[in-house]
């Protein structure tokens, strides 16, 4: 019998379900930190301040499921604005599939080990603070390269 292709090999990410869609998150926390742009290259810098929503040991968002009333500026991704995030990490399961890419080993679907990203050292579990913690006048002095 031959095994089912994964619904990620098979499926467009506008075809996917909600729950397909969810289950593409890695849990890795990168689109969770607090992000630089550079006015006039508009590069983009990553921090290792995280939004006050994350739990730092998991990357996981304590506020997931109203986590744009919480933190209005919270980014959502969805299969039709997935373009317009440059930003997201070339790790990123999303930005991956949309530049036609395959799932790392380590992904948890992959895996079917949702510590997978964790062990591999992937995400930001243990690596960041709470940026409500670090005035925003000092948030420069917190760039990052490890993340990319």
């Amino acid at each position: 019998m031959i095994a089912e292709i994964p619904f990620w090999q098979r499926k467009r990410l506008a075809e996917m379900t909600q729950a397909e869609w969810e289950s593409l998150c890695d849990g890795c926390g990168k689109c969770c930190l607090v992000k630089l742009e550079e006015e006039q290259t508009g590069e983009v810098y990553y921090t290792d301040l995280a939004c006050s929503q994350m739990d730092s040991a998991t990357c996981q968002c304590q506020s997931y499921g109203n986590r744009q009333q919480v933190v209005p500026e919270c980014t959502v991704l969805t299969p039709d604005n997935i373009g317009q995030f440059h930003w997201l990490p070339y790790t990123c399961a999303y930005r991956t599939l949309a530049e036609d890419r395959p799932l790392p080993e380590w992904h948890p679907l992959r895996s079917g080990d949702p510590d997978s990203v964790h062990r591999a050292g992937v995400s930001v579990a243990h690596r960041v603070i709470p940026a409500d913690q670090v005035p925003q006048e000092d948030w420069q002095e917190h760039i990052i390269h490890w993340v990319l």
